[in-house]
């Protein structure tokens, strides 16, 4: 019998209890991989609308409880814009409302019609809205095909009936999939005068935009920047906490997995102490026994790496049907998530089956033999 032969039929020996190894790996993956793809999900629901507008840089309220929450006064956007380095600066609003079930996380960006052309829109049909227009809407392409909506139509939001007066592109899935309105308009169906949620910031051409990110946060040091998705920390405090979910998750998972492990492979080790001592006495170095053991716990490593991340794709597809997170969360499944579910799985079976592995190896024959 070949070597990969005997470690297969060790496996099978006990089935139901090397079936219940495998699922508690499975399981304990299933929980951090679903909740690292969700979080990265999010993560790029929220990089989408900053990624919006045309811009070398975002600048967001530090320490905000998420993205949307930040609030930047009109001062402070006069700030930003006379900021050396900075070309123009568009301030929008932005909010998110349920239109109907089929759109629970519906975009909606306030903007000053003069602003349109630096945020990177253009008009694809109509016109733009009057600037101080009070029942006016530009749809997206996408959100007026998703609505079956057309210049002309009425569109229902923030509690009020708007005419719809022109569709247009960013040429982003997300903003194309949402409505703009005059900037006073959505301030005041908001009551946040005088107030947006994000500046988007093009620089001189020739600047670097960490040099004027640096002067922006000198300058207003209660305001942060925001170039990539991975600086998201500096304003969400939501993703952070996320992500610190995530790195614990895996950490607890591999401990509590660990201890499962240790147990099941030490109550094998007793049932199988003459076994070891009879391969020792054929001539089984202490490095081979260590080999069988270690290479039974991989395959339960990775078989049960294999069926979390299947079981995680199922329930981060049903989580993304549920109704409160419907249209805002897409499950990522990175290379990043693959790597994490093999490293909980392989932490997992190597910390547990460390001690029963060591005590085979050191095992005398003789006594092994002996052992009842």
């Amino acid at each position: 019998m070949t070597f990969f032969g005997l470690v297969v039929r060790n496996l099978w020996a006990k089935p139901v209890r090397s079936i219940g190894l495998a699922l508690a790996v499975a399981f304990a993956v299933m929980a951090v991989v679903t909740l690292a793809v969700t979080s990265s999900g999010l993560e790029e629901s929220a990089a989408a609308i900053i990624s919006v507008g045309k811009a070398d840089l975002t600048v967001v309220q530090k320490g905000a409880a998420d993205i949307l929450s930040s609030t930047i006064d009109k001062n402070e956007l006069t700030s930003v814009r006379s900021t050396r380095g900075v070309a123009n600066a568009v301030g929008v609003l932005v909010e998110i409302e349920r239109i109907n079930a089929a759109n629970p996380a519906f975009i909606e960006i306030g903007i000053e019609p003069s602003d349109m052309a630096a945020f990177g829109v253009t008009l694809v049909a109509g016109r733009t809205y009057g600037a101080t227009a009070a029942h006016e809407v530009m749809l997206g392409w996408r959100a007026a095909a998703n609505l079956g909506l057309h210049v002309g139509s009425t569109f229902k939001a923030n509690g009020t009936t708007n005419t719809v007066t022109g569709l247009f592109s960013t040429g982003n899935a997300f903003g194309d999939a949402g409505a703009m309105f005059p900037l006073p308009a959505i301030q005041g169906y908001n009551r946040v005068p005088g107030i947006v949620t994000l500046v988007f910031v093009k620089d001189v051409a020739g600047e670097k935009a960490a040099a004027v990110a640096r002067r922006i946060e000198y300058r207003l040091p209660e305001l942060t920047t925001i170039r990539t998705a991975s600086q998201f920390g500096r304003a969400d405090r939501t993703l952070v906490y996320l992500q610190a979910a995530v790195n614990g998750s895996t950490v607890l998972a591999i401990l509590i997995g660990a201890v499962i492990v240790g147990n099941t492979m030490l109550l094998s080790l007793f049932e199988r102490t003459r076994e070891f001592g009879l391969l020792r006495a054929v001539g089984w170095t202490r490095w081979r026994t260590v080999s069988l053991l270690a290479s039974e716990s991989l395959i339960l490593a990775v078989g049960g790496a294999g069926l979390g991340v299947g079981l995680s794709f199922m329930v981060a597809t049903l989580l993304t049907h549920l109704p409160v997170l419907a249209g805002l969360l897409t499950p990522n499944f990175t290379a990043d998530a693959f790597a994490r579910a093999l490293f909980t799985a392989l932490g997992m079976t190597v910390v547990g089956a460390l001690y029963p592995t060591i005590r085979a190896a050191v095992l005398p024959p003789i006594k092994a033999i002996q052992y009842e």
